[in-house]
């Protein structure tokens, strides 16, 4: 019998739409997968299963990936992830760090370097009592065309960087990294998107001309302590991305 992809665990927020989590981290899955991972997917029920919610709850979270291109479903043969999937739809972030994980996946990831240094001016405030935090810098392209698509500068709290595998950085996000493997409990991140232009690191890293539209995202995450472990700074290209945001009423 083939064998099938297994998706990573989840723990499930009850404030949040579940099929919206299930389909979240399932896209991460799929898109975070090594080269010779298995494209068939457990049935429903299985994924069910594995996830902790009902079928009707998975059926929704599959249907949501199907129409954006990433699975194919088939009658008696099953669910299959389609290998050459490119991700068109816009990042939706509703409250959930696997959201934030699924954003951050699928793209070939490529660290250009790390290094201790002075808390920058800009994020003294995030890290109130350092005198220095670990810088790293990634530069992340289509996983398919190799075209620059966004770079990465990450600054960490050092006791948290100590225990930072590198290499992991170029297999998973630093969300994913941080919590999954680093072993942080992560309590919330809050993101701003902004409008900016590309300055000439920008401007040379992602090939696009000098000063052109960029987006501009700053992600802080807090520990369950309340503390900053890690604040983003990622550049995209303004021609690549749009983001969209959700917010429930209840």
């Amino acid at each position: 019998m083939t064998s099938s992809f297994a998706p990573d665990s989840l723990v499930l927020n009850r404030k949040l739409p579940l099929w919206y989590q299930v389909s979240q981290s399932l896209r991460a899955s799929i898109l975070g997968r090594g080269p010779d991972a298995p494209l068939r997917l457990p049935t429903e029920e299985q994924l069910a299963a594995h996830y902790g919610v009902s079928v009707l709850t998975m059926r929704q979270a599959l249907k949501e990936l199907e129409e954006e291109g990433l699975i194919s479903r088939h009658r008696r043969r099953g669910t299959f992830i389609e290998p050459g999937a490119r991700r068109g739809a816009p990042r939706r972030l509703l409250g959930s760090i696997d959201a934030i994980v699924a954003q951050q996946s699928g793209e070939a990831t490529t660290v250009l370097g790390y290094a201790s240094g002075p808390v920058p001016g800009d994020l003294v405030e995030h890290f109130p009592g350092l005198a220095e935090v670990v810088t790293y810098r990634r530069l992340r392209r289509d996983g398919e065309s190799g075209e620059p698509t966004n770079w990465a500068e990450n600054a960490v709290r050092p006791d948290v960087a100590e225990k930072l595998d590198v290499a992991a950085l170029e297999r998973w996000p630093m969300t994913k990294v941080l919590r999954d493997v680093v072993g942080v409990r992560i309590s919330r991140i809050t993101d701003t998107v902004e409008a900016r232009l590309a300055d000439p690191e920008t401007a040379e890293l992602l090939r696009v001309p000098l000063l052109s539209p960029i987006l501009h995202y700053t992600g802080v995450t807090y520990d369950a302590a309340g503390r900053v472990v890690d604040v983003a700074r990622i550049r995209y290209r303004g021609d690549r991305f749009s983001f969209s945001v959700t917010v429930d009423a209840e």
